[in-house]
């Protein structure tokens, strides 16, 4: 299809039909969305093991040549945008987010489970077996103490607009044997995880709350893990080499175990290298750990944008709380070597794990005061149709560029039945002032040329509802 061209002010506005453009108009109200809650069964398959009433790995059980089944309750959140699968009394996780308009899933799930790391020292139970999906991890580094815990499952609100359900659990445990990196004994601290699907909304919605019930600051660790795959057949979610790291950061590091990971990047100073390369699941060499450095710096976003089909998922959230960004993945050979799961059943698969923490790195522990508490809200969004993400908020997420001939936009919108008004400007100059329907299944690409002898070296993006509440506003340097 040809693109569709609409006069404006100084300028003309190619609306790409590929992006799914739509004018708004008078047509007839959609049927409106509800939101339902359903319980499920989930079956997980793992090699055989065994673990003590500790949760240490019992010596000698591993048996890979046996598949064992291990059958889950699970609750089932669902739209007209997405379905999602949470499961509490494994690690207290989101296990799946399918994007019904495309059929896609965005997490990665393990098809077989396989213990790793035994009596390494690595982990705090002394191994560790990655499920997948998203979920919190404290009060220590690498996956904490609390993946493999039931966590309480309880319905706070269930209406036909919104579902928020929570998962809860408190530190008051200990594993005898950790190794010695880990903490002594129990933090006390209370975690809930706040999980809302709200009608229209294409988005999913969640809130992490701690709290130290104890008089006297503590310290302590957390992260959200995420393992992400998305655009993937729900039946087989992986990454592969259309696999970007989508994050606001330009440098890395790592610890020193993991160095080969910059071997060939450039250096950005002593023990940080440039991140350009990085960003690709295909260049990672290995598996190994990477860090934004020196953190975050306030950027709200993250996640993996899959080029194979320009399909991706985002995490928006305010990144002062969480200004540490952990990455990791298992080596693209991963993905160019991987075996059948049932008849070669191995850890190592292709996913990209991102964490988000409230200190910048592993082992590297933050303050919780006395009585204190820490929230952190989160937005997960699927997108698609977008090659990269430069700005977001729980509302829209936007890819804006403007070269001298020209501006790009790229926008998903996390309530698509929301009718949109886009506008675009150069100084005073207006390159697009339209109405927008936001397209859940494609997107929208919106192309504005930049008239000669404009003033002004930043293009301002301003999108608000059609009443006029702003959304969301961006603006970017003229290259």
């Amino acid at each position: 299809m040809a693109p569709s061209r609409a006069r404006v002010r100084f300028a003309v506005a190619a609306l790409s039909a590929v992006g799914a453009f739509h004018a708004v108009g008078h047509a007839a109200s959609p049927v409106p969305d509800r939101v339902s809650l359903s319980d499920s069964t989930i079956t997980w398959s793992t090699v055989k093991y065994a673990t003590n009433a500790e949760n240490g790995f019992v010596n000698g059980s591993l048996d890979k040549k046996t598949i064992v089944d291990r059958t889950f309750k699970a609750h089932v959140l669902e739209n007209r945008y997405l379905k999602v699968t949470l499961l509490p009394e494994f690690g207290g996780r989101i296990l799946s987010i399918i994007y019904k308009p495309t059929g896609h899933e965005q997490l990665y799930r393990t098809e077989v489970g396989v213990p790793y790391g035994i009596k390494g020292g690595t982990f705090y139970y002394d191994w560790l077996m990655v499920y997948g999906g998203i979920f919190p991890t404290f009060p220590d580094a690498e996956h904490g103490k609390t993946w493999l815990k039931p966590w309480e499952f309880k319905v706070v609100k269930e209406t036909g607009g919104e579902v928020t359900v929570s998962m809860s659990l408190k530190d008051d445990f200990e594993y005898s044997a950790a190794p010695g990196k880990f903490r002594r004994g129990s933090t006390g601290i209370e975690a809930t995880y706040y999980v809302t699907l709200k009608a229209d909304r294409a988005a999913l919605d969640t809130r992490v709350v701690l709290k130290n019930p104890q008089p006297k600051t503590i310290t302590y660790e957390y992260w959200t893990c995420a393992t992400l795959a998305p655009g993937s057949d729900p039946k087989n979610p992986k990454a592969t080499g259309g696999a970007e790291i989508i994050a606001p950061i330009q440098a890395y590091s790592t610890p020193d175990w993991s160095a080969s990971l910059s071997d060939g990047d450039k250096k950005e100073g002593i023990g940080k290298s440039r991140f350009e390369k990085l960003r690709y699941f295909k260049n990672w060499p290995t598996m190994g750990i990477a860090y934004a450095a020196p953190n975050m710096q306030a950027g709200n976003f993250w996640g993996v944008i899959n080029h194979d089909n320009e399909e991706g998922i985002i995490r928006i959230a305010d990144n002062t709380v969480t200004p540490g960004l952990k990455m990791w993945t298992w080596g693209f050979p991963s993905f160019t070597n991987e075996t059948d799961a049932r008849k070669d059943p191995n850890p190592q698969r292709p996913y990209v794990e991102l964490w988000a923490g409230v200190s910048d790195e592993f082992f590297h522990s933050a303050k919780f005061p006395a009585l204190g508490e820490v929230s952190i809200p989160e937005t997960y969004s699927p997108t698609v149709g977008m090659s990269n993400v430069t700005h977001a908020n729980e509302n829209i997420l936007i890819n804006l560029s403007a070269e001298a001939s020209g501006v790009n936009l790229q926008l998903f919108s996390s309530e698509p039945a929301t009718p949109l008004r886009v506008m675009l400007k150069r100084g005073d100059t207006i390159l697009f002032n339209e109405g927008v329907k936001a397209d859940p299944k494609n997107g929208n690409r919106i192309s504005a040329i930049i008239p000669a002898g404009g003033n002004g070296e930043q293009v301002q993006l301003i999108i608000t509802t059609a009443e006029g509440k702003e959304l969301i506003a961006a603006e970017t340097k003229v290259k």
